[in-house]
């Protein structure tokens, strides 16, 4: 029998016992998936990553000591996992500094059950990720931090945005909404290398380096609409 694949290795980061239990508790149902360890605060969450070297480390904003944006660019200067940043509704405040600190992604510490497992997968294969209901928000605060580009400037994000194919805008539209790759595949009925090889061109085409930022650029130049 061939051996079983390499298990997605993750550190669960958060101050709250009862939030750090719920999230185990979800993710030892999940085949594949092992939590290498639990940390309480922002140090903790530095070193044990440092230590266990996991896929993914899921990590609290709001954390003791080293909070979790302070704990976030150490992480990714000292370790290749990808940082998942657990959030709750009115935390959009802290989306552009994680981003550009690095985060990979959000998710919220409501979300179903049925959404970590893809959110886990999408961030340790180097997708970012958004939980669905908390795109809007995020991009609606990110418009606020970076206003869409008067004249010229709207005008060449526009040519761009001409370059991309039907089906480009297609991609684009359901990736601004916060679909993943599967959700995009399984909405337009195409496979998920496609998807990706229309992300990856709709990336290089708008100039995008990540999902994050061609979903504020839909938004932007609201082909979302």
């Amino acid at each position: 029998m061939p051996a079983d694949p390499t298990p997605l290795r993750v550190v669960i980061a958060d101050d709250d016992e009862l939030t750090r239990g719920g999230i185990r508790l979800i993710l030892s149902g999940i085949a594949g998936v092992e939590v290498v360890a639990e940390a309480g605060d922002g140090v903790q969450a530095r070193d044990l990553t440092i230590r266990h070297r996991p896929d993914v480390v899921l990590l609290d904003i709001r954390m003791p000591g080293l909070d979790g944006l302070a704990a976030l660019r150490e992480i990714t200067r000292s370790s290749r996992a990808a940082v998942l940043m657990l959030t709750t509704f009115g935390e959009e405040a802290y989306i552009d500094e994680a981003l550009t600190s690095g985060a990979a992604g959000f998710i919220l510490k409501s979300s179903a059950a049925d959404e970590l497992e893809p959110a886990l997968r999408a961030a340790a294969a180097g997708e970012m990720f958004l939980s669905p209901p908390v795109t809007r928000r995020a991009v609606t605060e990110l418009r606020r931090l970076r206003p869409a580009p008067p004249g010229d400037d709207g005008a060449r994000a526009r040519a761009r945005l001409a370059e991309l194919s039907e089906r480009e805008r297609d991609v684009l539209r359901l990736l601004a909404q916060g679909l993943s790759n599967t959700g995009i595949s399984e909405r337009l009925v195409i496979s998920e290398s496609t998807v990706k090889t229309h992300v990856s061109r709709i990336l290089l085409k708008l100039g995008c380096e990540n999902r994050v930022q061609a979903a504020l650029f839909a938004h932007r130049t609201d082909i979302i609409n």
